[in-house]
């Protein structure tokens, strides 16, 4: 797909298939065809196809534009360890401890710094604006990564707006002194404060702490939430009782939630009225959940009995905020990814069965776009509109199953109403980090 596009930025996209989703109405699965007119940068005007009458015209012949993708849950500091540190048995225990030790051993600045970078220009080039990612925080992690982090999200201005969130593990959080120098570097950096934990039996405990030291520092919450297929977690609901008791004001968002679809349908229905009540958000991180949950190797192989993902139709039914997203990318978590908001869309659809009924799956676009921006208050807001900047990707596809079908290596992405070079780096890139392959 290479249409010719004008380099002074002024041209209209004609008849091109936008989701209504993304249009202003959220809650639409229809799809609209339209003229989009780029000038100066934004979007000038969204009128019926065809109507548009600019000589500088880029016929798309009815293919799919959508808004560039926003990431509200990915790992940069994690990123592309893999080669020196792969997963020695696929499990979530056996990626924890590797982590653990390739942290300890190798996360200085200038380490953790080429790699973030290395992710950002994937993401960037896949075509996305947005991303959110968790910062490991086991002291005196959180003063390398997040200096780290305050220099790329400086670098990368105008081109990735960039929120991170710090992940503390059970141990740290009940450390008060530990989660208090945590928040305050959190706070000195803009970020929002995280978590992580599952099957613990102090979550009542860890969960009010995390909300009142949120409070007191004005900080948002994002945690990583019931990450195991264990029914007996109860992490989400803790947090939800936690934020209602308090009266928690701040934006709340919980990732994985896995738990949540092995519990018996009452106990479900009961933490999902409870997160609604909340006003917390949910994002379901598809690829990296298959890749982890249900994985024993303990008896040899076995074949996993579910997908590892959350009740994610049954908390968007209940009103409860949804998004999906990468997640971790080449590291002892998940073994591949690349960053990629279409993939994860693709993806997902798969997973997560929001693929019918039909009419409605291109409202689920939304969930990599204007759902995750809305959650996490970026400027950008994923959406298509009159006055915003055309920051667009452009797919040669006309439907759902021509845009899904295939990875759509071939893409158009727009920055500001202009095309960037999607040339991926090379993996050759890092070598000298990762030793011998």
């Amino acid at each position: 797909m290479d249409p010719d596009i004008p380099a002074e930025g002024h041209y209209v996209l004609a008849d091109a298939t936008v989701p209504a989703a993304l249009m202003g109405e959220p809650a639409s699965g229809a799809l609209r065809r339209v003229d989009i007119t780029i000038a100066n940068g934004a979007i000038a005007a969204i009128d019926p196809a065809g109507s548009a009458r600019l000589p500088q015209r880029i016929e798309l012949r009815g293919d799919i534009v959508l808004p560039a993708f926003v990431d509200l849950h990915t790992h940069l500091d994690k990123g592309h360890i893999w080669p020196r540190k792969p997963n020695p048995d696929g499990t979530w225990i056996g990626a924890l401890r590797a982590v653990l030790e390739d942290r300890e051993a190798n996360w200085a600045s200038n380490d953790v710094e080429r790699r973030m970078d290395f992710s950002l220009r994937c993401a960037y080039a896949h075509g996305t604006a947005a991303i959110r990612t968790h910062l490991d925080m086991a002291p005196p992690q959180h003063e390398v990564s997040w200096d780290v982090f305050e220099a790329m999200r400086e670098r990368w201005a105008g081109r990735i707006e960039l929120q991170a969130a710090g992940l503390m593990g059970p141990d740290t959080i009940l450390d008060e002194a530990a989660l208090r120098a945590i928040a305050t570097r959190t706070k000195a950096a803009g970020g929002i404060l995280g978590g992580s934990t599952a099957v613990h039996p102090q979550n009542p405990t860890i969960m009010r702490r995390l909300v009142e030291m949120a409070g007191e520092f004005g900080l948002d919450l994002d945690l990583h939430t019931d990450e195991s297929p264990d029914p007996a977690a109860n992490a989400l609901e803790c947090l939800a009782d936690a934020v209602i008791e308090s009266g928690f004001t701040g934006s709340v968002v919980a990732g994985h939630c896995c738990s949540l679809a092995v519990q018996d349908e009452n106990t479900a229905k009961r933490v999902i009225d409870k997160v609604a009540r909340a006003g917390i958000a949910v994002v379901s991180l598809p690829m990296c959940n298959m890749y982890l949950q249900d994985r024993d190797n303990a008896s040899g192989v076995r074949t996993p009995r579910w997908r590892g993902v959350t009740l994610l139709n049954e908390l968007k039914a209940a009103g409860v905020p949804v998004a999906i997203a990468s997640d971790n990318t080449r590291d002892p978590f998940y073994a591949y990814g690349d960053l990629d908001g279409f993939e994860v869309l693709r993806e997902g659809a798969r997973i997560l069965h929001f693929d019918h009924p039909q009419t409605d799956a291109f409202a689920w676009t939304s969930s990599v776009s204007a759902d995750p921006a809305a959650i996490a208050r970026f400027e950008f807001t994923g959406e298509i509109k009159v006055g915003v900047v055309a920051d667009l990707v452009l797919f040669k596809g006309r439907s759902w199953t021509e845009l899904m079908s295939r990875p759509q290596a071939d893409r158009i992405v727009l920055r500001a109403g202009k095309a960037i070079d999607t040339a991926l780096p090379d993996y050759r890139e890092l070598d000298d980090l990762m030793g011998p392959l």
